[in-house]
Parts: structure tokens; C-alpha cells; sequence
């Protein structure tokens, strides 16, 4: 063996050749590529790419729901609307009562939003309120009057209340002096209506067409009944002039 000299080794594939050999195998593959990796520098295959992960979606809030026992109003709900459909005992008159604090003194205004009972014992204690305010009613109609002038003032005063005829004890008294002086029968023969078959009868000496026109239901049909007379004259003297205070002569 000579010194200096030293044999050729056989080299390891640099990365040229495993370049060429690469393309080599490729082509002998039918374009199939086995790429070689050098002995020592094995690298891992890549890891698979993740799968898209998936959103989850919270379920949509549900809608409020309104308590067991109440109604809350939309627009275009009227009380008889509800009552109806929701078989309110009593009808709407007893649902109003149930929530009164609620509506406010006009039955027909109602707003949106308005959250309303209808439990049945809210109907129940609204049903016996309604009992007592007709009770209360009922003792006023068979309150019994004189039967004297002061007497049949105030018993027609109440008829006129309940239908919203206005007129004041002094007005009424006033001009009852002045037609009649408190006389039930009294009758004027002498004057126009007189002389057209039509007399003035009465404590307010009303005429019959003016009285038939002007009577009041629930008071006897006849001009003589003084509770009648006094009622259905304050009844015409509303519609003329506006109530029988605004009367101070012949009208």
C-alpha cells in the first residue's frame, strides 16, 4: 500500500444524484414520483389537515310568554275581543273590572303592551262588585219620596241622573212656582196652546205633544203624574236650552 495515496471511498449520494435519481424514477414509473430520502434525514409524513370544525350556534331566545291567568293586549284588541276569545266569565264588563286599575276609567281605551287577568277569582271579586253596585242601585229606585213638592223634586232628580239629564233643586223649584205654584193639576185654558187643543198640564205645564215627545221610560205616561211632568219638561228644556237652570220665563 503506498503512502500518500488513498483509496477512492465510496461516497455517500449527494443531493445532485438524489436529484437525478429521483427524475430517473420518475420516469420509469409512468410519472409515479418515489422521492428518496437520504439515510439519517427522515422527515415525517405531514399530518393530515384538520377537518373544518363546526360552529355551534346557540338556539334562538324563545319569546316572552305571557303568565298563566293574563293577557297582554296588540294592537286591535278591544275588551269584548278578549273576553270572547279567551271565555272570560262575565263577559267584558267583568274583565273590565278585574283590571280597572289597570285600564284606567275608559273601558274602550286599552293600550298595547297592557298585561290583563283573567284569573277566575279576580272575575269572581269583580262579579260580586258589580252585584253590590246594582244592590246600592236597586235601594236608590225604591227609595220612597214625599209625596209633597220637595218630594217629587228629588224622585225626579234621581230618574234624571240615571239618564243624564242635568238639572239643579233650585232651577226645577224655581220655575215650578212660577208656571204652576205647586199644583200637580194645574191647567192654562186660556192661552195659544190652549186654543189649539193642546193645554199646558202639569207642575211644569207642559203641553201633550211636548210630553210625548220628551217622556222619560220608567215614569208614568201622564201629563198630571208629577214626578213624570217635572222630568220629562227637564228632559225638552235639556235639549232647547241646554238644562232647565238656564230657564228663568216661558219657554
Amino acid at each position: 500500500m503506498s503512502r500518500g495515496r488513498h483509496r477512492r471511498s465510496h461516497t455517500l449520494l449527494t443531493s445532485r444524484s438524489l436529484s437525478r435519481l429521483s427524475l430517473a424514477l420518475t420516469v420509469g414509473t409512468a410519472g409515479v414520483a418515489v422521492p428518496l430520502v437520504a439515510a439519517g434525514s427522515a422527515q415525517a409524513a405531514p399530518a393530515p389537515a384538520a377537518a373544518p370544525s363546526v360552529v355551534q350556534q346557540a338556539a334562538p331566545a324563545a319569546a316572552p310568554q305571557a303568565k298563566a291567568g293574563t293577557y297582554t293586549v296588540v294592537a286591535g284588541d278591544t275588551l269584548h275581543g278578549i273576553a270572547t276569545a279567551e271565555d272570560v266569565e262575565g263577559g267584558w264588563e267583568a274583565l273590565y273590572e278585574t283590571n280597572e286599575e289597570t285600564i284606567g276609567e275608559d273601558p274602550d281605551l286599552i293600550v298595547p303592551g297592557q298585561e290583563l287577568s283573567l284569573a277566575a277569582q279576580a272575575v269572581e271579586r269583580g262579579s260580586a262588585d258589580r252585584a253590590d253596585r246594582t244592590a246600592e242601585r236597586a235601594a236608590v229606585t225604591t227609595q220612597v219620596y214625599p209625596d209633597n213638592l220637595d218630594g217629587w223634586i228629588r224622585e225626579a232628580m234621581s230618574i234624571m241622573k240615571a239618564h243624564g239629564i242635568p238639572g239643579s233643586y233650585d232651577s226645577i223649584h224655581r220655575n215650578i212656582l212660577r208656571e204652576s205654584s205647586g199644583n200637580p193639576s194645574a191647567i192654562n185654558n186660556w192661552d195659544i196652546n190652549a186654543q189649539n187643543g193642546t193645554p199646558s198640564i202639569g207642575l211644569l205645564q207642559v203641553i201633550k205633544p211636548t210630553f210625548d215627545a220628551y217622556h222619560v221610560a220608567g215614569t208614568p205616561h201622564d201629563q198630571y203624574d208629577p214626578v213624570a211632568n217635572i222630568v220629562a219638561a227637564c228632559n225638552y228644556a235639556a235639549d232647547r236650552y241646554g238644562s232647565i237652570d238656564n230657564v228663568f220665563g216661558p219657554y
